[in-house]
């Protein structure tokens, strides 16, 4: 059996097509269904099939500590004023050194469909996170 790195979470970098915000801490979503089409065929047979149908892409959700960066709400104002704007996105998980590429998902056509602000507490001492979702319509796996 081969030698084999785990690799792990908190290991990994955005490339968002000219946007440059500070730290990422986490992505989420990442997913890629395939419909299921069921279908009995004629002549009396028993036993349903199930055929391959429509390709889904999960909506990936990026959490960030909140920053004077205003290049994620510009983009995500600009789609809501109907002026979508796609962008090519890659999430790159590093190796164990933090420092070389171990996998990269890409992303392709993004844009933004919801955003959370940050939680705000007076009394509290935590990090101000903003969430952004995105919409895709396809995932390579580099």
């Amino acid at each position: 059996m081969p030698d084999m790195d785990i690799y792990r979470s908190y290991n990994f970098v955005l490339d968002i097509q000219n946007v440059t915000v500070g730290y990422f801490t986490e992505v989420s979503g990442l997913s890629v269904s395939v419909e299921a089409i069921s279908y009995r065929e004629g002549g009396g047979a028993a036993a349903v099939r199930k055929l391959p149908g429509r390709v889904e892409y999960g909506d990936v959700t990026l959490k960030w500590g909140m920053s004077d960066s205003t290049e994620l709400w510009t983009w995500l104002m600009s789609a809501a004023a109907g002026n979508v704007e796609r962008k090519e996105i890659s999430i790159i998980l590093l190796k164990p050194d933090g420092q070389q590429e171990n996998t990269r998902w890409n992303l392709h056509s993004c844009w933004p469909r919801a955003w959370r602000g940050a939680r705000l507490d007076a009394l509290g001492q935590e990090v101000a996170y903003e969430t952004l979702t995105l919409v895709h319509e396809g995932i390579e796996r580099a």
